[in-house]
């Protein structure tokens, strides 16, 4: 079973810029998929992005176009990142990684996405 780690949330204030990880346990993003998601208190889980394989070009929630960009350890395949640029408060949430089939990118269902991470949080401070 592969298990996927987050980490570099922590809290931010708007405008600031903040990286975040995600590894797994195995080389689950050469056979896979990864993307991101995230959920704020009282809101339903929420597409971020999600990278395709090689020159396919990544996918972004309109929220975050721009500001946010996802990239892939295509070295090792096992780290995927989230830089994260011009924060706002509504960013503030609990950021997940999660992996998707070829076959399913394009998707922005976290019904597609599974090998969840115990999530990293950002949260506003402003």
């Amino acid at each position: 079973q592969v298990h996927l780690v987050e980490s570099g949330g922590g809290f931010v204030q708007a405008g600031d810029s903040v990286r975040l990880s995600c590894v797994a346990s195995g080389r689950i993003f050469s056979d896979s998929l990864p993307g991101w998601f995230r959920q704020a208190p009282g809101k339903e889980r929420e597409f971020v992005a999600v990278i395709g394989w090689r020159d396919a070009s990544p996918l972004y929630a309109d929220s975050v176009k721009g500001r946010f960009t996802i990239t892939r350890d295509d070295a090792n395949h096992t780290v995927v990142y989230l830089q994260m640029n011009n924060l706002k408060p509504e960013d503030t949430a609990l950021y997940y990684c999660a992996t998707t089939s070829y076959s399913k990118f394009g998707s922005t269902s976290y019904r597609d996405f599974g090998s969840w991470g115990q999530g990293t949080q950002v949260t506003d401070s402003s």
